[in-house]
């Protein structure tokens, strides 16, 4: 038997790599000879960066960046095991929780630092850039990183804008001529959840500028200023990205990558699922083992789970997936390709106990084995369906 595992992790409680060498010893309890590849996942969030430098052998990196209060801080980035690609978060250098809930204002925040991380990488010698954004400060549709990789921006007057959400209203001419070289050699590949716009009713400011710090005034400007930038980006780059699913992500900054580095928009799963040839893996496997914290009807909306389950369909394989805890309306993934949904909790417990490291090692391992049990009974009965025989 061939079991491929991309758990995610289950937040606040153990990684993806925990979780899968949980399911590895459920599964050899029952078949020991099965042959197990596992792979750590994340959505493009938080845990991206580990789980695709764990996935290729890659290394993490440390370096100086600006927070988005134009703080002195450390951050860190991957590069994965090829040596040429960067894996980056851009809340690594511009995420909400760098800035204290007094002091946030996407107004003035601003994604400066995320171009330095840019910077950095380029400088090592990376051209294939993976950047995952999302639970950003800013609001700045990518003017800080742009100026923190040679961009410059001008006002009416020459000179230039500043930083911040504020500083889009008053920009008059993009000028790329001092920009960094190397960029016209790189390839930026976004990992991205949402579809809004850039502005408009659901456009970065009036959907995600509250949860930053505006307030309903802060959001009108925000949402003016940055229409103003698309217009100016259409007039002096003739390109129109204001209305590109996902170009309002992270503040907007979905589309400062379109309009000035080329990028493309990819589900966050979809991204890690290419650069570890999951289809490869997959191929000569009897199951596929999936999972996160909570199971629900959301989980099907371009997520780990609804992502891996497209491949399996793809590949007639069977795609069971486990969780401390499985919504009824959850049964909705059925119709998206998952075969089998399974809660690791079979007893009443408190939130505390369920969170648990300890808890939730024993719960995981336990609720596969039990399922695999079964696997072998129905296989031992050479039931055509399942047909699983254990790897010599």
């Amino acid at each position: 038997m061939k079991v491929v595992i991309t758990i995610d992790s289950f937040k606040g409680c153990l990684s993806s790599y925990a979780l899968s060498e949980c399911v590895r010893e459920g599964i050899k309890a029952v078949y020991p000879n099965a042959v197990i590849k596992a792979f750590e996942v994340a959505d493009g969030g938080e845990g991206t960066v580990q789980a695709m430098v764990n996935n290729t052998h890659g290394k993490i990196v440390t370096c100086k960046v600006h927070d988005p209060l134009m703080n002195l801080i450390d951050a860190q980035y991957g590069i994965l095991g090829d040596g040429k690609t960067a894996i980056i978060e851009m809340a690594a250098a511009a995420g909400l929780p760098l800035v204290p809930p007094h002091l946030r204002n996407p107004r003035i925040a601003t994604t400066f630092g995320v171009g330095e991380l840019i910077k950095d990488a380029l400088e090592k010698g990376c051209r294939d850039f993976i950047v995952g954004i999302g639970g950003s400060a800013t609001n700045d549709a990518g003017l800080g990183m742009l100026q923190a990789l040679g961009f410059h921006f001008l006002d009416d007057m020459g000179k230039d804008v500043g930083l911040g959400g504020d500083a889009l209203g008053n920009i008059v001419r993009i000028e790329g001529a001092m920009a960094l070289s190397a960029l016209k050699e790189s390839r930026f590949t976004i990992a991205c959840d949402v579809d809004n716009p850039m502005y408009g009713e659901r456009g970065a400011a009036h959907i995600y500028g509250k949860q930053k710090g505006a307030n309903s005034e802060d959001v009108l400007i925000l949402d003016a200023n940055v229409k103003h930038f698309t217009e100016v980006i259409e007039q002096q780059l003739h390109k129109n990205v204001a209305h590109i699913a996902g170009s309002g992500a992270a503040g907007a900054l979905g589309g400062g990558f379109l309009a000035f580095l080329n990028a493309t928009l990819q589900p966050g799963i979809d991204i890690i699922l290419d650069t570890i040839h999951f289809e490869e893996h997959i191929k000569d496997a009897q199951f596929v083992i999936t999972g996160e914290g909570k199971i629900d009807a959301q989980s099907a909306m371009g997520k780990v789970i609804s992502g891996i389950a497209k491949r399996c369909i793809k590949h007639e394989v069977p795609l069971l997936a486990f969780a401390g805890h499985v919504e009824q309306s959850a049964k909705a993934l059925h119709t998206y390709g998952v075969t089998a949904l399974f809660s690791i909790i079979h007893a009443p417990i408190s939130l505390e106990e369920a969170m648990c490291e300890d808890t939730t090692k024993v719960l995981m391992k336990q609720a596969v084995e039990e399922v695999f049990r079964v696997i072998k009974v129905a296989s031992l009965k050479n039931n055509p369906v399942l047909e699983c025989k254990e790897s010599k």
